[in-house]
C-alpha cells in the first residue's frame, strides 16, 4: 500500500535520528462509517477519541483502516524516535470544497431547477473546514499530545439535506428534489469516493480538540451557519468571480450584437429592459397560480403581488406599452440581484440611458442618505455595479445607413421606426465618425476584460469544439487536395495543350520544308528529264539487250560514245 511508504521509509531509519520524528496521517471519518451506536436506545450519541478501538470502517475503506492501525503500531515502537498520529478527519469543506464541491459546482452553474438529494438526506455528515483542520496539525506540531487518535470535526450536526438546502437557498436556484441514492451513480461528476462520503451518517464530536487544543476556528457552528463566507472562499479558491458589464450607445450602434458576442465568449446572462420586464410580470402572474409553500419572513404575500401586477399592467396601457422607471428599476434590481447574474455575471444591454436612472439603479439603500450627505458621489450596490463600462459611437449617417438596410421585418414594431429612430438619435447624440467592426471591438474589450472566470467549456462543449475542429481540419484538407488536383490538371492540360501545340508546329514546318523542297526540285527534274534521262534510258535498254558481264562499264562506255553534246 503506497500510503505506508513515507512511515515505512521513517520507521526503518529510527537508528539513525538524531531527533525525534514526528508523522501525521489525515485519515477520514468513513473508517468509522458502520461502527454500531454507543447505546442502542440513544443512537444521537456522538463518537468520540476514545471509541477509537470501536471503529468499523465502511466497505470500500478497508485499506485506510489497515493504514490507520500500521501507523499507530509504528508510533509505539519507539516514541523517543519517532512519534505517530492519525487525524480521523470530518468531510472537508471550504476553498475549493473536495467532497462538496460537486454540489457547490451544480448550484452555482444553475443548469438545473432544482439540487438532488440522494436518498431521504436525513444522514448526519460530519464535517470541518479545510483551515480548521490545518489549526488541529498545527496544534499536533506544536504540542505532542499523549492522545495519538484524534477525531477532527467541527460542532455541527447537518444532515445531507440541510447541507444541500443551505447551499441552494445561497448558490444555487433555491430548490431542491429528493432522488433515490441509484441516482447519484448517474451523475458523471461524482466518484465513488464522494458518493461514499455523501451517504455517510456519523454523529462524532471532536472533545480532546476542544479540551485541549488552542484553535482560532474559522468555521466551528458549522457549514450552514458560515455559508456566506464559505461561498466567497469558494468562488474566489476557483476563480468564479461574476463579470458585469454595461454596453450602452446610440441606437443601431450594435450594442445587442456585441452584447450577444460577450455573452457568448464569457457565458453571461444577456439583460434587455424587455425581457425583464417581461420575465417580471411572468413571474409575479407563476406566483399568484401557484404560491410558494414555505414564505419567507418579511415577504410579499399574495395581496401584494396582485396589486403589483395590475399596477404594473394598468401603467403599460396608459402609457403605450411603456413602463415607468420606478418599476423598469425595481424589476432591474431583482434580475440583477438573481443568482445567475451574481454566480456567472451579466452584460447589460442599452441601459441605464441617464445619469438619474443609473443613480436609482445602482445606489446602496443602507444608509444612502446619511452617505450623500458626506460625500457628492451617491454610493452604490457593489454587488450590481457594472465592472465595464463601454460606449459604442458611429456618426449619424452610419447609423441611418444601417437601420435603412435592415429587413422591414426586424424594423417593425421597434424604435428602428424613422420618426421613433430619428427621435433616439437626436437624444443621443453621436460625435465620432467610425465605422464599428464588430470583431475588432469584441477583440478589444476581452482584452481588456481579461479571461473568462467560470468553468470553461463543459465536456459537452469540448466535444463539440473538437468535432468542430476536425471537421474543419478536414475539410481544409479537402479544400487542399482539391486544390492541389486542380493545380496537377491544369498544368497536365496546360502540358498537353504545350505538346499538341508543338506538334502542330513541327508538322507545319515540315510541310512548309517539303513544300520548299518541293518547289527547289522542279528545275532539277526539268533538266534531268530533258538532258539526262533519254540517254540514260536508251542506255539501259541497251544493256538490258545485250547483258555484259559489266553492266556498269557497259553504261558508262555506252553513255560516252552517245553523248549527244559529243555529237
Amino acid at each position: 500500500m503506497r500510503r505506508l511508504e513515507p512511515a515505512a521509509a521513517l520507521h526503518t531509519e529510527i537508528g539513525n535520528f538524531e531527533s525525534q520524528k514526528l508523522f501525521i496521517l489525515i485519515s477520514t471519518v468513513m473508517t468509522w462509517a458502520r461502527s454500531k451506536p454507543l447505546d442502542p436506545d440513544d443512537p444521537e450519541i456522538p463518537f468520540t477519541e476514545d471509541d477509537y478501538r470501536r471503529r468499523r470502517c465502511h466497505l470500500n475503506f478497508k485499506d485506510h483502516l489497515s493504514v490507520e492501525k500500521l501507523v499507530i503500531k509504528m508510533g509505539k515502537s519507539n516514541k523517543g524516535k519517532f512519534s505517530t498520529y492519525v487525524i480521523a478527519s470530518g468531510v472537508l469543506y471550504g476553498a475549493e470544497e473536495g467532497i462538496l464541491h460537486t454540489v457547490f459546482k451544480e448550484a452555482w452553474i444553475g443548469e438545473t431547477p432544482a439540487l438532488s438529494i440522494y436518498g431521504e438526506g436525513q444522514n448526519i455528515i460530519p464535517l470541518i473546514h479545510v483551515a480548521d483542520l490545518a489549526s488541529v496539525i498545527q496544534n499536533i506540531v506544536d504540542r505532542r499530545p499523549r492522545t495519538h487518535y484524534l477525531v477532527a470535526v467541527d460542532d455541527s450536526v447537518h444532515t445531507l439535506e440541510e447541507i444541500v438546502k443551505c447551499i441552494s437557498t445561497h448558490l444555487g436556484p433555491g430548490k431542491v428534489q429528493k432522488v433515490s441514492k441509484e441516482a447519484a451513480f448517474l451523475n458523471k461528476e461524482l466518484t465513488q469516493l464522494d458518493i461514499d462520503h455523501l451517504l455517510v451518517n456519523l454523529r462524532m464530536e471532536a472533545v480532546f480538540l476542544k479540551e485541549n487544543f488552542n484553535i482560532n476556528w474559522v468555521s466551528q457552528t458549522g457549514m450552514v451557519e458560515n455559508i456566506k463566507s464559505v461561498i466567497k472562499e469558494y468562488k474566489q479558491s476557483r476563480g468564479l468571480l461574476p463579470i458585469h458589464i454595461c454596453v450602452l450607445g446610440g441606437p443601431a450602434v450594435g450594442k445587442t450584437t456585441v452584447s450577444k458576442l460577450l455573452c457568448k465568449h464569457y457565458k453571461l446572462h444577456h439583460i434587455l429592459i424587455k425581457d425583464v420586464i417581461t420575465e417580471a410580470i411572468e413571474n409575479l402572474e407563476d406566483l399568484l397560480k401557484s404560491p410558494p409553500e414555505e414564505e419567507e419572513e418579511g415577504e410579499e404575500g399574495p395581496e401584494a403581488w396582485q396589486e403589483l401586477l395590475d399596477t404594473v399592467k394598468e401603467n403599460m396601457e396608459q402609457n403605450g406599452g411603456r413602463l415607468d422607471d420606478s418599476y423598469v428599476i425595481r424589476f432591474m434590481k431583482e434580475k440583477l440581484r438573481s443568482m445567475p447574474c451574481q454566480n456567472q455575471g451579466y452584460v447589460l444591454d442599452g441601459y441605464p440611458k441617464t445619469y438619474e436612472q443609473a443613480k436609482e439603479l445602482f445606489n446602496s439603500e443602507e444608509g444612502e442618505e446619511e452617505e450623500e450627505s458626506r460625500s457628492k458621489v451617491p454610493r452604490f450596490d457593489k454587488t450590481i455595479t457594472p465592472e465595464y463600462v463601454i460606449s459604442l459611437d458611429a456618426s449619424d449617417e452610419f447609423l441611418k445607413n444601417r437601420v435603412i438596410n435592415l429587413p422591414e421585418s426586424t424594423v417593425a414594431g421597434t424604435h428602428y421606426e424613422q420618426d421613433r429612430f430619428l427621435r433616439a438619435l437626436a437624444t443621443f447624440h453621436v460625435s465620432k465618425d467610425d465605422d464599428p467592426q464588430y470583431r475588432d471591438i469584441i477583440k478589444q474589450i476581452i482584452k481588456e476584460v481579461g479571461e473568462p472566470r467560470n468553468y470553461g467549456l463543459t465536456p459537452e462543449e469540448l466535444t463539440d469544439l473538437e468535432l468542430k475542429q476536425a471537421e474543419e481540419s478536414l475539410a481544409s484538407e479537402a479544400e487542399r487536395k482539391a486544390e492541389l488536383e486542380r493545380m496537377e490538371a491544369e498544368e497536365e492540360a496546360e502540358r498537353i495543350a504545350r505538346w499538341e501545340e508543338w506538334n502542330s508546329r513541327l508538322e507545319e514546318v515540315k510541310r512548309q520544308e517539303h513544300e520548299m523542297l518541293e518547289a527547289q526540285s522542279v528545275p532539277l527534274r526539268n533538266y534531268l528529264m530533258k538532258n539526262v534521262m533519254p540517254t540514260l534510258i536508251e542506255g539501259l535498254n541497251e544493256c538490258c539487250k545485250v547483258r555484259p558481264d559489266d553492266p556498269v562499264d557497259y553504261l558508262a562506255e555506252y553513255l560516252f560514245k552517245h553523248n549527244p553534246q559529243i555529237e
